[in-house]
């Protein structure tokens, strides 16, 4: 073999070694999963378990409850439908996850009921409907028998960037409404804000 192409073989091998040191295989590990990892500056889940926890605590402090109960003949809970919450940035959030937060925080604390809404209120009564034709007489569960919603939460979350050079702010703004459905009067305003500070 002659010196030019032993020269060739030896740097093609070398350089295949070297590739193949460069190119390490990616590890996975099992953390906790209340353990915040923040990979970026977008919204997490921390961001929505937090954010539902405050702002449900700081919800039940308003008097909207109490009022409830004085009002009602019963010593009922209130009870809560989840309208829309409208993501109104430009990056995906999954409001669903968000909602289950909120729901959990309320259900929790044990103030106040929750009734259904949307796709999952139709499938229910779909299914009442199948029973009724199907289902064993005293097991059906009976039409015209659902809880109506005596207070209704909205609300949306918007994001601002700030950036100069490598340095950028990234802020979230969450604004939550509670409203009475009987005389339409807002009970409850709340808003929290979350400022993520990103360097590269």
């Amino acid at each position: 073999m002659q010196p030019i192409m032993k020269l060739s073989a030896a740097l093609l091998i070398g350089g295949a070694i070297a590739l193949a040191g460069c190119s390490s295989k990616p590890t996975v590990q099992r953390v906790d999963a209340n353990q915040e990892i923040a990979l970026t500056d977008r919204w997490n889940d921390e961001d929505s378990r937090l954010v539902a926890q405050e702002m449900m605590q700081d919800m039940l402090t308003f008097p909207w409850i109490s009022r409830f109960k004085m009002d009602s003949d019963d010593d009922r809970r209130p009870t809560v439908i989840i309208q829309l919450i409208r993501n109104k940035t430009d990056e995906h959030i999954p409001t669903e996850t968000f909602i289950n937060d909120i729901k959990r925080e309320l259900i929790r604390s044990g103030n106040v009921d929750f009734v259904v809404s949307g796709d999952e209120r139709n499938q229910l009564r779909e299914e009442r409907k199948d029973q009724e034709l199907n289902a064993a007489t005293g097991t059906q569960a009976a039409m015209g028998q659902e809880s109506g919603a005596n207070f209704a939460l909205s609300g949306t979350i918007n994001a601002f960037v700030d950036q100069l050079d490598d340095t950028r702010v990234k802020s979230y703004q969450v604004d939550l409404k509670l409203i009475n459905m009987t005389s339409n009067r807002e009970v409850w305003n709340g808003q929290k804000k979350i400022k993520k500070l990103m360097t590269r």
